[in-house]
């Protein structure tokens, strides 16, 4: 036998063994995401969390709403916190697993399955990150505007949007404005806020804050923990919808689907799109295509053309092979 022949009885393993290995490759994996959970509690608080909100945040002071989120439950900061650190672990974590558990799973691939797993793995890493942050800059603040500038632009009963200037013999109270807070702001002192859009004033030495909403019909209070759920729901959908070339490919690997039948398939799966984009991104038309439908369809064109590209490499393996 050569040298250079791959013998998988050479590589075999007990029952016993696979466990062991099972086992410490677990430990591993759980060790590197505690570590990576310590330090995400340190920091989530005063930097994770507020980038997760900073969407938000901008979205609502373009409407001069209160930037404020709301907790309607004792404990709902503090688990909100702990879900957002242990996500931003298991993020962060997430190549260390994956090596982890390819480690254990490549002890039972032959070579040439091993080298397609390798060999595709960064592009679907890169996938995840780019769905991901096509979210975060861009759709999520889409999706924001329009429900937040939809809700906002319900008029109440009888309501009017013009001031109208009326004689009165009682002085009106001016609220002084400043970008920030006073250099010296003094006990009791009352002031707004136009950079953060917020009504302040000095009570025991601390920087309160008075919430004011719209005067339309709606006005948002918007949950933490319901917004970070969809948050976190974006995020994963994106990512996971950003694996469609590698999807594409693998079906075309298998031989459940041929690279014609994708080609010729092309209208029904743009026009599937579509649908699918409309329904996930329900802003504007220009929101549902920039957003998600022009992406997918360049993911599947990508995964066509993966499929092309390893099509007759295939092709030349299967005559070798036999």
């Amino acid at each position: 036998m050569p040298a250079t022949q791959f013998d998988p009885d050479d590589y075999r393993m007990t029952v016993g063994e696979h466990l062991e290995e099972l086992r410490t490759r677990l430990v591993l994996s759980l060790l590197g995401y505690g570590i990576l959970l310590i330090l995400c509690l340190v920091f989530a608080r005063d930097h994770v969390l507020p980038w997760f909100c900073a969407p938000l945040f901008t979205t609502l002071q373009k409407y001069d709403i209160n930037p404020q989120l709301v907790a309607d439950e004792v404990s709902e900061g503090f688990m909100v916190y702990l879900q957002v650190s242990m996500i931003c672990a298991a993020a962060f974590a997430g190549p260390w697993i994956l090596y982890q558990l390819w480690q254990f799973v490549a002890a039972g691939l032959y070579p040439k399955e091993r080298k397609y797993v390798t060999k595709y793995l960064p592009l679907s890493i890169t996938l995840l990150i780019s769905g991901m942050l096509l979210v975060y800059f861009f759709v999520l603040p889409w999706t924001l505007d329009f429900f937040i500038g939809f809700s906002i632009g319900i008029p109440a009963p009888g309501q009017s949007h013009s001031l109208v200037q009326k004689s009165t013999t009682q002085p009106a109270l001016i609220v002084p404005s400043f970008r920030g807070e006073p250099k010296e702001p003094q006990e009791k002192m009352l002031w707004f806020d136009e950079e953060i859009q917020q009504l302040k004033f000095v009570y025991n030495n601390k920087i309160r804050v008075i919430s004011f909403g719209s005067s339309e019909l709606l006005r948002p209070e918007i949950t933490i923990d319901k917004y970070i759920d969809l948050v976190i729901s974006m995020l994963i959908s994106f990512g996971l919808a950003f694996q469609l070339p590698l999807v594409v490919l693998a079906l075309a690997k298998i031989g459940i689907v041929e690279v014609s039948a994708l080609k010729a398939g092309r209208r029904y799966v743009y026009f599937a799109m579509s649908i699918v984009a409309a329904v996930i991104t329900p802003g504007d038309v220009i929101t549902a295509t920039v957003a998600l439908m022009v992406p997918l369809i360049l993911l599947y064109e990508l995964g066509i053309w993966l499929a092309r590209g390893t099509e007759s490499a295939w092709d030349r393996e299967e005559p070798a092979s036999q």
